[in-house]
């Protein structure tokens, strides 16, 4: 990967074509800004050097680096000025990707993300170089770093099924370096939400992936309630799994269990594949859940291997290989490709587990239900996430919450890091509730 820096002539083709990419392959037809003062001054302090700012985006969608950062870029300074605030400089974020994105990003993910300077950080391995940028980036770049504390896309709105430390960590080793150097601004963590909404046109759409999904599962449910056309599906496709895997179709045990159930077989059965050992070995498939620190450490550190396998790290050609080793590496490369399929299950199963939306309730419950939906059952067929199926066109609502100061956090941080790291990232949890309570009230 080239070092990442901020190319203008990349600046400038996304000036012309950012927004009509953000509208075709994301359906966004309108973004509304709420909770602007925040933002603003989040951005002024910073980039008048008298903060230093973490952008903790939530994500659940898949987009929101995109959008985010075209919304920064194009759009933030004259937002800010029609409400009289003067930003000194153009707003600009620097955004914290997984080294995988550019690999199954394809060549504009290779093309653009190191020329708007994103940093590029492995999730499962020591990443010294990586850590050093992003630590250079807080306490001397001259824009707000941006990351997602969930680790990766959670699929859903309305709630936060997990946060990972590393944005908390990161931020009070930062505030931490910049005492110890005599540097008075204060680290701020701003955290930021992104909500899609849907009109008529939603409507027409989710019945159409609402057919699509019918035919892939063999259900006939077009004169049930949508609630029932749902679990309807969403059961045939738990019980192809469950086949799949070897697994008793338990009807006394509620959808979570069962799910959970294939979720232990479907990681054991790609550690299996790739060699890759674990106490889950010998055990028989005796466990019916896996803990959540526990399940994503080992999903992280099998995704790693896939891609390594798949694409070779510092191999940059085979001419020294002879016939017979490149065949054997074309075969683990094909396993491991085989055993990500089963990874991909993973990964998305694990975020699944709620209960299907009522009649009821709000229409931007069901169109993401029935996105999930389909993505189970794009997953049980060894699809990934760019066969994700999304209902266009959408509105976007950014909601920022207040910031959250980690400078004054240092004390009790030195007192007791483990409570000092849990506080904060419970704080944090709630300014993401607090955004999704705010924009559900006023939408």
């Amino acid at each position: 990967m080239p070092e990442p820096r901020i190319s203008p002539l990349v600046i400038i083709v996304l000036r012309l074509l950012g927004r009509f990419y953000l509208f075709i392959f994301y359906g966004i037809a309108r973004i509304i800004l709420r909770g602007e003062k925040e933002l603003f001054e989040a951005f002024k302090r910073h980039l008048e050097g008298k903060s230093r700012c973490i952008i903790a985006f939530r994500h659940p969608n898949g987009g929101e680096p995109q959008l985010l950062s075209w919304f920064f870029l194009f759009r933030l300074r004259l937002l800010a000025g029609r409400a009289g605030i003067r930003l000194p400089r153009f707003p600009h974020a620097v955004f914290v990707y997984g080294y995988e994105v550019v690999r199954w990003g394809g060549w504009i993910a290779r093309l653009v993300m190191p020329n708007v300077g994103a940093l590029p950080i492995h999730h499962s391995k020591l990443d010294r170089e990586g850590m050093a940028r992003i630590y250079k980036t807080i306490i001397e770049g001259p824009f707000p770093l941006a990351l997602a504390p969930e680790g990766q896309v959670s699929y859903t709105t309305d709630s936060v099924p997990r946060l990972e430390q590393g944005v908390i960590r990161i931020g009070f080793g930062a505030a931490d370096l910049m005492k110890s150097k005599g540097e008075s601004a204060p680290l701020e963590i701003l955290p930021v939400a992104v909500h899609f909404r849907f009109g008529s046109w939603g409507r027409l759409t989710l019945e159409g992936l609402l057919r699509k999904i019918e035919r892939y599962t063999g259900v006939n449910g077009r004169k049930l309630p949508l609630c029932e056309r749902l679990k309807a599906s969403r059961d045939v496709i738990l019980v192809a799994n469950e086949k799949r895997y070897g697994l008793e179709s338990n009807e006394n045990l509620l959808f979570e269990q069962r799910l959970n159930l294939v979720i232990v077989r479907a990681l054991e059965t790609t550690e299996r594949i790739l060699g890759v050992k674990t106490g889950d070995n010998n055990l028989a498939g005796s466990r019916t859940t896996i803990p959540e620190e526990e399940l994503f450490s080992r999903m992280y550190n099998l995704r790693q291997i896939c891609w390594d396998r798949r694409i070779l790290p510092g191999v940059d050609t085979l001419d020294n290989h002879s016939g017979v080793e490149r065949g054997i590496m074309d075969l683990r490369a094909g396993e491991a490709w085989y055993a990500g399929r089963h990874l991909e299950l993973v990964d998305f199963a694990w975020y699944f587990r709620g209960p299907v939306p009522g009649d009821d309730e709000p229409l931007h419950h069901k169109i993401e239900y029935s996105q999930n939906l389909w993505d189970f059952a794009n997953r049980t067929m060894g699809g990934a996430y760019s066969n994700r199926i999304s209902i266009f066109p959408r509105r976007v609502i950014i909601q920022t919450a207040p910031v959250i100061n980690l400078s004054e956090r240092l004390l009790s941080y030195h007192e007791d890091k483990k409570a000092a790291i849990a506080k904060a990232l419970s704080d944090l949890r709630d300014s993401y509730y607090k955004c999704i309570n705010e924009v559900n009230k006023t939408d």
